[in-house]
This record gives structure tokens, C-alpha cells and sequence, in this order.
């Protein structure tokens, strides 16, 4: 049995709470916030007798042997340092840091403690349709890769960002829809299509002018490293208040991909059209943990993934310094977006 200890009992934490109570070798057996009414709060609601307001108190509690960091952005290279420094296991919630140096510490560390499990949480790639696209794709099914388009739309209000004091600003978040709401789905190409090599980008702030400082629109170009393109469309100011879509395009093969299922496929195959149809057209799998319905199941998933290879002392499928490789894809696109010139990203191996 494998216990847990949760650093930050905000909106994510439930989700892995339930996560954790849904593996059978997993335990979550102390919480920390800074606020002690939240703190105790999510204490009660599910029945965890140990709390406390300073994370080194978790650190410091010897039973403890994996941490899930689910606090700000600014504060994740700093808890996860100091919990490898304390011995646990780490796996941290997006964006992994808020700025590139935050990744140059988190992955040092890592790599000072080969012998503990680090992580980073990208659930969606534990989600059957993603596995099977990226499966397609790598099998060449769908031919020669040509180009992919991500739209992404999501509604965050002003009441949202005034919520915490950290929302929205450059020292608490280090940016908006990319590194915040959009992350999953940029991260997403990258586990379906390989590695980015280069981005050309322009961010905006449309429609939040008097309430943040960073990005609630932008828009660019991806140059992958096995020569095909994509373009990236996110905002949090639409209307439609969660959408994912990517047109995907193969010189065999034409997918409409919406909120990961098939929604469209063109092919003059009629075996491969019901192949992908099959393995893509069916509904989503039910919502398993607590939280936000765009979540997904992933999470338990992944966290059960981060649990088997503590026990087998091997890497997770999603290690530290490959979700650190998300992250420095959207540092790449800050960067051009600021010096409106093509950047290349910075990859961590």
C-alpha cells in the first residue's frame, strides 16, 4: 500500500483524492492547504485525520511516500524540489513551472533522485481515443502526416480569475489559455504526433483587458520535428464554454476529431474508415472522480500508472521531464509570441 499526501486542496484536489481511493495499493493519509477552512474542509469531507498548513509538515511526516503537488504554478518547482529532497515521490499538476527556469530545477532534481518516481499529470493521454489515435497514426494507417489543427475554446470569466490572487498574473501563473486551460490539448499533439520543433506565434488579450495581465487568445504554427505542420487556435473567451477540435490529415485518411471521438472520417479505404470509426466513434468512457466533466477519467488512470511503477521500480508512463517537454513547448510560443520571430523549443531528454 502505497500512501499519499495531497500539497493544495483547491479545485484538482478532490479529483485526485478520489483518484488515489479508486487504486486498490494507494491511500491518501494526510492533506495540506495554506488556508486552514479549505484545508479542513476537504479534510472532513473525506474522512482525512491528517492536515497541516505548512507543506514541510507533510514533507516531514514519515508515512507519507508519494506527494501529489496541486498548488499554483509559482510554488511547484519549489514543493517538488523539497519533496525529492525529503525522500517521496512526486507527481505535479500542470503547468509542471511558470517560467523555463522552474523546469531547469525540477528536472535536475530529478535526475539527482533516479530512485524516485516523478510525474507530471497529463491525464488525457490515458483516455482509450487518444491511445487509439495515437496508435493509428504510428502504425502510418492514416499515411503520410500532412498537417493537424487544434481549436480550443473554453469561457473563463472575471469572476474566475478575482477568485484566487494568483489567476491570471505573470508572477502566479506565468500566462493564460496556453499554459492553464489549453496545456492538455497542446500536450496532446505532442503524445500523438511527436515532438515539436519549432513554433511561430502571436497571444492576445481580447476581452479581459482590466482583469489579467497574460494571454486570453493565441494563435500559431507548429513545425513537427517528422515534417508535418499544425496550428494552434485557443481562447478562454468563447462563448462555447469547452471544446476541443483537431482536423487531422493524412494522406490517407481525414479526421474530424471533437472532444476526442471521430466525428468525421474521409478515405477512399472503406476498411480503414471502419477501423477508425471503431476505434474512435464510440462515446467517451464515464467520468470515474470527482471534478470538472472535461477532466476525463485519466486521472485515476495515471495515478494508478505513477502507483504501479513505484512498486515495480520503474519509470511512469508520463515521467517528470517529459511533462516538462509541454511546458517548454508553451514557453517556446511566449517567447515568439514576445519577439514575434520563429523560436525553437527547448527539449529536455
Amino acid at each position: 500500500m502505497i500512501k499519499c499526501g495531497i500539497i493544495g486542496c483547491g479545485v484538482i484536489a478532490p479529483t485526485h483524492i478520489e483518484s488515489y481511493q479508486a487504486i486498490k495499493d494507494a491511500e491518501v493519509i494526510h492533506l495540506c492547504d495554506l488556508v486552514p477552512e479549505r484545508l479542513n474542509t476537504l479534510g472532513d469531507r473525506y474522512a482525512i485525520a491528517r492536515r497541516s498548513v505548512n507543506y514541510h509538515e507533510l514533507l516531514a511526516d514519515p508515512d507519507v511516500q508519494l506527494v501529489s503537488v496541486c498548488t499554483d504554478h509559482a510554488s511547484h518547482a519549489r514543493i517538488v524540489t523539497d519533496a525529492l529532497a525529503a525522500g517521496k515521490h512526486v507527481v505535479c499538476e500542470k503547468s509542471l513551472g511558470r517560467v523555463p527556469d522552474d523546469l531547469e530545477i525540477m528536472v535536475a532534481a530529478a535526475r539527482q533522485h533516479p530512485e524516485l518516481v516523478t510525474s507530471g499529470i497529463f491525464q488525457h493521454r490515458f483516455q482509450p481515443h487518444n491511445l487509439a489515435l495515437r496508435d493509428l497514426v504510428g502504425s502510418g494507417k492514416l499515411g503520410r502526416m500532412l498537417m493537424v489543427n487544434l481549436s480550443f475554446s473554453c469561457l473563463r470569466t472575471a469572476d474566475y480569475y478575482r477568485k484566487d490572487a494568483w489567476r491570471g498574473t505573470m508572477a502566479g501563473e506565468g500566462g493564460g489559455v496556453l499554459i492553464n486551460q489549453a496545456i492538455h490539448h497542446i500536450d496532446q499533439l505532442r503524445f500523438v504526433f511527436g515532438e515539436v520543433k519549432a513554433v511561430t506565434a502571436i497571444t492576445a488579450n481580447l476581452t479581459h483587458q482590466k482583469v489579467i495581465e497574460v494571454e486570453d487568445t493565441s494563435v500559431f504554427l507548429l513545425e513537427f520535428e517528422n515534417g508535418m505542420l499544425g496550428t494552434v487556435a485557443a481562447t478562454s473567451s468563447s462563448p462555447d464554454t469547452w471544446r476541443i477540435a483537431l482536423t487531422i490529415t493524412g494522406d490517407r485518411a481525414y479526421i474530424e476529431y471533437d472532444d476526442e471521438a471521430a466525428v468525421r472520417i474521409v478515405t477512399s479505404d472503406e476498411l480503414l474508415k471502419n477501423e477508425i470509426s471503431d476505434r474512435l466513434s464510440d462515446a467517451p468512457a464515464a467520468i470515474v472522480t470527482a471534478g470538472k466533466s472535461y477532466y476525463g477519467g485519466g486521472h485515476t488512470d495515471q495515478l494508478a500508472d505513477v502507483i504501479d511503477a513505484i512498486e515495480h521500480h520503474r519509470q511512469p508512463a508520463v515521467t517528470l521531464i517529459d511533462a516538462a517537454n509541454s511546458s517548454s513547448l508553451i514557453f517556446a510560443v511566449y517567447e515568439s509570441a514576445r519577439t514575434r520571430r520563429r523560436v525553437e523549443v527547448r527539449r529536455y531528454r
